[in-house]
Protein backbone atom coordinates (compact mmCIF):
# COMPACT_ATOMS: atom_id res chain seq x y z
CA UNK A 1 0.00 0.00 0.00
CA UNK A 2 1.32 3.04 -1.01
CA UNK A 3 2.32 6.04 1.40
CA UNK A 4 -0.84 7.87 3.23
CA UNK A 5 -2.06 10.02 -0.10
CA UNK A 6 -0.33 14.00 -0.20
CA UNK A 7 -3.54 16.04 -0.86
CA UNK A 8 -3.51 18.53 -3.87
CA UNK A 9 -0.73 21.27 -3.45
CA UNK A 10 -2.04 24.20 -2.25
CA UNK A 11 -1.88 26.89 -4.85
CA UNK A 12 -3.22 29.77 -3.03
CA UNK A 13 -0.63 32.68 -4.04
CA UNK A 14 -1.23 35.38 -0.73
CA UNK A 15 1.58 35.77 1.91
CA UNK A 16 -1.05 36.51 4.42
CA UNK A 17 -1.49 34.67 7.68
CA UNK A 18 -0.06 34.48 11.24
CA UNK A 19 3.07 33.78 12.69
CA UNK A 20 4.53 34.04 15.95
CA UNK A 21 7.99 34.37 16.74
CA UNK A 22 9.25 34.02 20.19
CA UNK A 23 13.15 35.06 21.23
CA UNK A 24 13.55 34.21 24.43
CA UNK A 25 15.84 32.69 26.17
CA UNK A 26 13.27 29.82 26.90
CA UNK A 27 12.17 29.21 23.26
CA UNK A 28 16.34 28.96 22.55
CA UNK A 29 16.41 26.16 24.82
CA UNK A 30 13.56 24.35 23.49
CA UNK A 31 14.98 24.90 20.16
CA UNK A 32 18.23 23.46 21.58
CA UNK A 33 16.29 20.80 22.79
CA UNK A 34 14.61 20.12 19.77
CA UNK A 35 17.43 19.41 17.38
CA UNK A 36 19.64 17.65 19.91
CA UNK A 37 22.16 14.97 19.09
CA UNK A 38 19.83 12.90 21.52
CA UNK A 39 17.10 13.28 19.20
CA UNK A 40 19.61 11.82 16.63
CA UNK A 41 20.54 9.13 18.52
CA UNK A 42 16.27 8.06 19.46
CA UNK A 43 14.78 8.65 16.12
CA UNK A 44 15.51 5.65 13.42
CA UNK A 45 12.98 5.27 11.02
CA UNK A 46 11.77 6.97 7.90
CA UNK A 47 8.35 7.53 10.02
CA UNK A 48 10.17 8.36 12.82
CA UNK A 49 11.41 11.95 11.29
CA UNK A 50 8.22 12.42 9.59
CA UNK A 51 6.42 12.57 13.27
CA UNK A 52 8.98 14.17 14.95
CA UNK A 53 9.09 16.92 11.64
CA UNK A 54 5.11 17.41 12.51
CA UNK A 55 5.92 17.93 16.09
CA UNK A 56 8.61 20.46 15.34
CA UNK A 57 6.39 22.71 13.30
CA UNK A 58 3.13 22.53 14.76
CA UNK A 59 5.43 23.38 17.99
CA UNK A 60 7.04 26.39 16.27
CA UNK A 61 3.75 27.19 14.46
CA UNK A 62 5.50 27.40 10.85
CA UNK A 63 3.19 28.69 7.87
CA UNK A 64 2.07 27.25 4.94
CA UNK A 65 1.78 28.34 1.67
CA UNK A 66 4.36 27.21 -0.49
CA UNK A 67 2.96 24.27 -1.79
CA UNK A 68 1.73 22.51 0.99
CA UNK A 69 -1.24 23.67 4.07
CA UNK A 70 -0.40 21.20 6.41
CA UNK A 71 2.01 19.98 8.50
CA UNK A 72 1.55 16.13 7.36
CA UNK A 73 2.04 16.87 3.65
CA UNK A 74 5.09 19.60 4.64
CA UNK A 75 6.75 16.86 6.45
CA UNK A 76 6.56 13.79 4.04
CA UNK A 77 7.74 16.55 1.33
CA UNK A 78 10.61 17.40 3.34
CA UNK A 79 11.94 14.21 4.54
CA UNK A 80 11.24 11.82 1.72
CA UNK A 81 13.19 14.11 -0.82
CA UNK A 82 16.40 14.50 1.73
CA UNK A 83 16.40 10.86 2.01
CA UNK A 84 15.60 10.92 -2.56
CA UNK A 85 12.56 8.72 -2.21
CA UNK A 86 9.26 9.03 -4.08
CA UNK A 87 6.20 10.18 -2.82
CA UNK A 88 4.32 7.15 -4.05
CA UNK A 89 6.33 4.76 -2.23
CA UNK A 90 5.40 1.67 -0.29
CA UNK A 91 4.43 1.94 3.03
CA UNK A 92 6.41 -0.71 4.17
CA UNK A 93 9.69 1.39 3.34
CA UNK A 94 8.44 4.26 5.89
CA UNK A 95 9.45 1.38 8.92
CA UNK A 96 12.96 2.08 7.04
CA UNK A 97 16.01 2.50 9.52
CA UNK A 98 17.85 5.88 8.37
CA UNK A 99 21.73 5.95 8.11
CA UNK A 100 23.21 8.63 10.86
CA UNK A 101 23.98 11.01 8.18
CA UNK A 102 20.37 10.49 6.54
CA UNK A 103 19.19 11.39 10.03
CA UNK A 104 21.60 14.18 10.98
CA UNK A 105 20.89 16.04 7.01
CA UNK A 106 17.02 15.89 8.12
CA UNK A 107 17.10 16.85 11.39
CA UNK A 108 19.33 20.03 9.41
CA UNK A 109 16.20 20.81 7.05
CA UNK A 110 13.27 20.40 10.00
CA UNK A 111 15.72 23.10 11.72
CA UNK A 112 16.14 25.37 8.84
CA UNK A 113 12.14 25.32 8.11
CA UNK A 114 11.88 25.75 11.97
CA UNK A 115 14.48 28.31 13.04
CA UNK A 116 15.11 30.16 9.57
CA UNK A 117 11.41 29.80 8.53
CA UNK A 118 12.86 28.68 5.13
CA UNK A 119 9.93 27.54 2.84
CA UNK A 120 10.60 23.91 2.50
CA UNK A 121 10.92 24.03 -1.60
CA UNK A 122 14.18 25.75 -1.61
CA UNK A 123 15.43 23.47 1.54
CA UNK A 124 14.58 20.78 -1.46
CA UNK A 125 15.58 22.81 -4.52
CA UNK A 126 11.99 21.32 -5.83
CA UNK A 127 8.60 22.30 -6.30
CA UNK A 128 5.92 21.02 -8.09
CA UNK A 129 3.47 23.14 -10.33
CA UNK A 130 0.42 21.49 -12.27
CA UNK A 131 1.70 17.96 -11.62
CA UNK A 132 4.90 18.80 -13.35
CA UNK A 133 8.72 19.36 -11.43
CA UNK A 134 10.88 22.78 -11.48
CA UNK A 135 13.84 23.59 -9.98
CA UNK A 136 13.62 26.24 -7.37
CA UNK A 137 15.97 28.63 -5.08
CA UNK A 138 16.16 31.90 -3.33
CA UNK A 139 15.97 33.75 -6.77
CA UNK A 140 12.60 33.36 -7.60
CA UNK A 141 9.34 33.03 -5.54
CA UNK A 142 8.21 29.52 -5.00
CA UNK A 143 5.41 28.37 -7.71
CA UNK A 144 1.68 28.12 -5.79
CA UNK A 145 -0.61 30.00 -8.55
CA UNK A 146 -4.10 28.92 -9.47
CA UNK A 147 -3.28 29.69 -13.06
CA UNK A 148 -2.23 26.14 -13.28
CA UNK A 149 -5.69 25.11 -13.04
CA UNK A 150 -6.40 27.44 -16.29
CA UNK A 151 -3.95 25.65 -17.96
CA UNK A 152 -4.62 22.29 -17.33
CA UNK A 153 -8.38 23.36 -18.66
CA UNK A 154 -6.37 25.20 -21.54
CA UNK A 155 -7.64 28.41 -20.86
CA UNK A 156 -11.00 27.11 -21.99
CA UNK A 157 -13.56 28.66 -22.37
CA UNK A 158 -12.22 32.17 -22.62
CA UNK A 159 -9.44 31.32 -25.55
CA UNK A 160 -11.18 32.04 -28.98
CA UNK A 161 -8.55 29.91 -31.31
CA UNK A 162 -7.42 26.68 -31.59
CA UNK A 163 -4.32 27.43 -33.70
CA UNK A 164 -2.20 28.48 -30.57
CA UNK A 165 0.97 29.94 -31.93
CA UNK A 166 2.96 32.11 -29.18
CA UNK A 167 2.17 32.70 -25.79
CA UNK A 168 3.75 35.34 -23.25
CA UNK A 169 4.62 34.29 -19.60
CA UNK A 170 5.07 37.81 -18.00
CA UNK A 171 6.77 38.40 -14.97
CA UNK A 172 7.93 34.61 -15.16
CA UNK A 173 10.40 33.96 -11.99
CA UNK A 174 10.84 30.32 -12.57
CA UNK A 175 9.52 29.96 -15.60
CA UNK A 176 6.49 27.53 -14.66
CA UNK A 177 4.01 29.32 -16.01
CA UNK A 178 5.10 29.67 -19.62
CA UNK A 179 6.76 25.80 -19.42
CA UNK A 180 3.34 24.45 -18.20
CA UNK A 181 2.05 26.21 -20.98
CA UNK A 182 4.24 24.79 -23.78
CA UNK A 183 3.36 20.93 -22.14
CA UNK A 184 -0.22 22.13 -22.83
CA UNK A 185 0.12 24.13 -26.43
CA UNK A 186 2.49 21.38 -27.88
CA UNK A 187 2.93 23.54 -31.06
CA UNK A 188 3.17 26.94 -29.47
CA UNK A 189 6.80 28.87 -29.09
CA UNK A 190 6.54 30.32 -25.64
CA UNK A 191 8.87 33.56 -24.08
CA UNK A 192 9.36 33.92 -20.36
CA UNK A 193 9.85 37.49 -19.64
CA UNK A 194 11.39 38.59 -16.07
CA UNK A 195 13.16 42.12 -15.30
CA UNK A 196 15.63 39.57 -12.74
CA UNK A 197 18.38 37.79 -14.66
CA UNK A 198 18.35 35.74 -11.54
CA UNK A 199 15.52 34.59 -12.32
CA UNK A 200 15.73 34.03 -16.01
CA UNK A 201 18.70 31.94 -15.39
CA UNK A 202 16.40 29.91 -13.03
CA UNK A 203 13.88 29.43 -15.66
CA UNK A 204 16.48 28.89 -18.15
CA UNK A 205 17.30 25.43 -15.80
CA UNK A 206 13.92 24.36 -16.24
CA UNK A 207 13.72 24.86 -19.49
CA UNK A 208 16.45 22.15 -20.07
CA UNK A 209 14.71 20.05 -17.49
CA UNK A 210 11.81 19.62 -19.46
CA UNK A 211 13.54 19.72 -22.91
CA UNK A 212 11.88 22.42 -24.08
CA UNK A 213 14.95 24.67 -25.10
CA UNK A 214 13.47 24.69 -28.85
CA UNK A 215 9.95 25.98 -28.07
CA UNK A 216 10.78 28.28 -25.37
CA UNK A 217 13.45 31.32 -24.55
CA UNK A 218 14.00 34.07 -22.27
CA UNK A 219 13.57 37.42 -22.32
CA UNK A 220 15.21 40.07 -19.89
CA UNK A 221 12.55 42.81 -20.18
CA UNK A 222 10.65 45.31 -17.39
CA UNK A 223 7.64 43.92 -18.50
CA UNK A 224 7.35 44.92 -22.11
CA UNK A 225 10.19 47.26 -22.33
CA UNK A 226 11.93 44.33 -24.72
CA UNK A 227 8.99 42.65 -26.04
CA UNK A 228 8.58 42.79 -29.70
CA UNK A 229 5.70 40.06 -30.78
CA UNK A 230 2.31 39.34 -30.51
CA UNK A 231 1.32 36.22 -28.95
CA UNK A 232 -3.13 34.91 -28.98
CA UNK A 233 -2.20 34.12 -24.97
CA UNK A 234 -0.54 36.83 -22.26
CA UNK A 235 -0.14 35.05 -18.89
CA UNK A 236 0.91 37.02 -15.88
CA UNK A 237 1.82 36.42 -12.23
CA UNK A 238 3.70 40.10 -11.70
CA UNK A 239 4.10 41.53 -8.35
CA UNK A 240 0.83 42.24 -6.14
CA UNK A 241 1.32 42.39 -3.10
CA UNK A 242 0.71 45.30 -0.91
CA UNK A 243 2.22 47.36 1.45
CA UNK A 244 -0.06 46.25 4.68
CA UNK A 245 0.38 42.76 3.12
CA UNK A 246 4.05 43.48 3.60
CA UNK A 247 4.40 44.15 6.45
CA UNK A 248 2.35 41.57 8.09
CA UNK A 249 2.68 38.61 5.91
CA UNK A 250 5.03 35.62 7.42
CA UNK A 251 8.64 35.53 8.01
CA UNK A 252 8.35 32.53 5.48
CA UNK A 253 7.52 35.09 2.27
CA UNK A 254 10.61 37.40 3.49
CA UNK A 255 12.69 34.76 2.63
CA UNK A 256 11.70 34.79 -1.12
CA UNK A 257 13.05 38.04 -3.25
CA UNK A 258 10.56 40.78 -2.46
CA UNK A 259 11.10 42.25 -5.74
CA UNK A 260 8.79 39.15 -6.88
CA UNK A 261 6.45 40.23 -4.23
CA UNK A 262 5.64 43.72 -3.77
CA UNK A 263 4.00 46.49 -5.61
CA UNK A 264 3.19 49.78 -3.93
CA UNK A 265 0.80 50.95 -1.66
CA UNK A 266 -2.48 49.27 -2.84
CA UNK A 267 -0.35 46.16 -4.82
CA UNK A 268 -1.49 47.92 -8.87
CA UNK A 269 2.08 49.67 -9.95
CA UNK A 270 3.09 46.31 -12.45
CA UNK A 271 -0.62 45.27 -13.13
CA UNK A 272 -1.30 49.10 -14.05
CA UNK A 273 1.52 48.98 -16.26
CA UNK A 274 0.52 45.41 -17.99
CA UNK A 275 -3.39 47.03 -18.47
CA UNK A 276 -2.04 50.04 -20.02
CA UNK A 277 0.49 48.27 -22.61
CA UNK A 278 -0.98 44.32 -22.85
CA UNK A 279 -2.90 45.20 -26.37
CA UNK A 280 -0.68 46.25 -28.60
CA UNK A 281 1.44 42.60 -27.24
CA UNK A 282 -1.78 40.80 -28.12
CA UNK A 283 -3.39 39.80 -31.18
CA UNK A 284 -6.94 40.56 -32.09
CA UNK A 285 -8.38 36.96 -30.81
CA UNK A 286 -6.01 37.32 -27.66
CA UNK A 287 -6.68 36.94 -24.37
CA UNK A 288 -4.25 38.44 -20.90
CA UNK A 289 -4.69 36.80 -17.64
CA UNK A 290 -3.34 38.16 -14.51
CA UNK A 291 -3.28 37.44 -11.31
CA UNK A 292 -4.03 40.14 -8.39
CA UNK A 293 -4.48 38.34 -5.27
CA UNK A 294 -5.47 39.67 -2.70
CA UNK A 295 -5.44 43.23 -4.13
CA UNK A 296 -8.32 42.39 -6.64
CA UNK A 297 -10.72 44.39 -4.52
CA UNK A 298 -8.08 47.39 -5.20
CA UNK A 299 -8.28 47.00 -8.92
CA UNK A 300 -11.91 46.94 -9.11
CA UNK A 301 -11.97 50.29 -6.80
CA UNK A 302 -9.42 51.04 -9.91
CA UNK A 303 -11.36 50.68 -12.73
CA UNK A 304 -15.21 51.51 -11.69
CA UNK A 305 -16.03 50.75 -15.20
CA UNK A 306 -14.12 47.95 -16.21
CA UNK A 307 -16.43 44.43 -15.55
CA UNK A 308 -13.04 41.91 -15.00
CA UNK A 309 -13.60 38.53 -15.37
CA UNK A 310 -12.82 37.02 -12.28
CA UNK A 311 -11.82 33.22 -12.36
CA UNK A 312 -13.57 30.90 -9.55
CA UNK A 313 -11.11 27.66 -8.96
CA UNK A 314 -12.18 24.46 -8.46
CA UNK A 315 -9.24 24.17 -6.00
CA UNK A 316 -8.87 26.98 -4.34
CA UNK A 317 -7.07 30.61 -5.30
CA UNK A 318 -8.52 33.76 -6.15
CA UNK A 319 -7.94 37.27 -7.83
CA UNK A 320 -7.11 36.22 -11.06
CA UNK A 321 -8.32 37.96 -14.08
CA UNK A 322 -9.22 37.81 -17.85
CA UNK A 323 -9.65 40.17 -20.95
CA UNK A 324 -9.97 39.90 -23.90
CA UNK A 325 -8.02 42.08 -26.53
CA UNK A 326 -11.66 43.40 -27.50
CA UNK A 327 -12.29 44.34 -24.30
CA UNK A 328 -8.42 46.38 -23.85
CA UNK A 329 -9.79 48.30 -27.11
CA UNK A 330 -13.16 49.30 -25.38
CA UNK A 331 -11.27 50.07 -22.15
CA UNK A 332 -7.87 51.60 -23.42
CA UNK A 333 -9.09 54.93 -22.04
CA UNK A 334 -9.53 54.09 -18.65
CA UNK A 335 -6.02 51.82 -19.00
CA UNK A 336 -4.05 54.84 -19.91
Amino acid sequence: MPVENITRQSRNNSPRGTLIIDTCDEQKVETDVLFSDDVTAALETIRDYIRYAMTCFNQANVFYGHGTDNPWDEAVQLILNTVNLPWDMSDVVMESRLTLVERERILSRIKSRVVDRVPSAYLMREAWFMGLPFYVDERVLVPRSPIAELIENGFQPWLQTEDVTDILDLCTGSGCIGIASAMVFPDAHVDLVDLSKDALDVAAINIEKHDLADRVSVIESDVFQHVTKQYQIIVSNPPYVDAKDIAEMPQEFHNEPQMGLAAGEDGLDIVREILSDARQHLTDDGILIVETGNSWEALDAAYPEVPFTWIEFEYGGHGVFIISAAELDHYQEQFA
